[in-house]
């Protein structure tokens, strides 16, 4: 799955998903109030806090679908790195 800080990250940018729900591979993204401002703000957060770059075909809609395909998308950036 995947770590901590990314979760944090994205539950910020979530208004409508309680503290206490959990957050799953596959939590309809959009559902909980990520909305386009937020995907941008997310979009920069994770490029920051992770020291990556996203290439153009990443940002799509289908990229913040859901936890699960936005994690994939973040950890084939950082592959690269490591």
């Amino acid at each position: 799955m995947w770590d901590t800080k990314f979760e944090d990250l994205l539950r910020r940018q979530l208004p409508y998903l309680g503290a206490e729900e959990k957050l799953e591979e596959d939590t309809p993204l959009r559902e909980f109030g990520l909305d386009s401002l937020a995907m941008v703000e997310l979009l920069s957060v994770l490029e920051r806090t992770y020291d990556v770059r996203f290439e153009d075909d990443a940002l799509t809609l289908d990229t913040f679908k859901t936890p699960g395909i936005l994690w994939k998308t973040l950890s084939g950036v950082l592959e690269p790195a490591n």
